[in-house]
């Protein structure tokens, strides 16, 4: 689905390395990773967060869906459990890098503004949860 998603969005497709292992790489660090199934159990979307060391924030990770399921809702449904887990996990503070270049990401740049999410610095944005 990852790469179904950044093929559709004319990047490489490749599989992120934390992707391969998401016990290890996300719950095992205490932090978390869901996943978006549909009807017949196959996965529509996914995100997770990882906690920043040291503060109540994390960074937003791997928000995709698939392209043919966009604009059903799934992405903002994704957001919003994320967002609860983290509010859950006492994390103040979301924080996403929109990747780069920002030509590349552009769905990305009009998604999470829509979210209450606001740019700090070029290519990241962030909401006070």
């Amino acid at each position: 689905m990852v790469l179904q998603a950044k093929d559709a969005l004319g990047r490489v497709p490749r599989l992120n390395e934390d992707l391969l292992d998401i016990k290890t790489n996300y719950i095992d660090r205490g932090d978390m990773f869901w996943t978006a199934l549909d009807d017949n159990d196959r996965v529509t979307g996914c995100g997770g967060y990882s906690r920043i060391e040291g503060t109540n924030e994390a960074f937003l990770h791997r928000l995709y869906v698939k392209a043919s399921e966009k604009r059903k809702g799934i992405g903002s449904a994704l957001l919003e459990t994320i967002e609860a887990g983290m509010r859950e996990s006492g994390i103040t503070t979301a924080r996403v890098h929109l990747g780069d270049p920002p030509e590349q990401w552009l769905e990305s740049y009009s998604f999470y503004p829509k979210h209450g999410y606001t740019e700090y610095a070029p290519r990241y944005m962030m909401k006070k949860l």
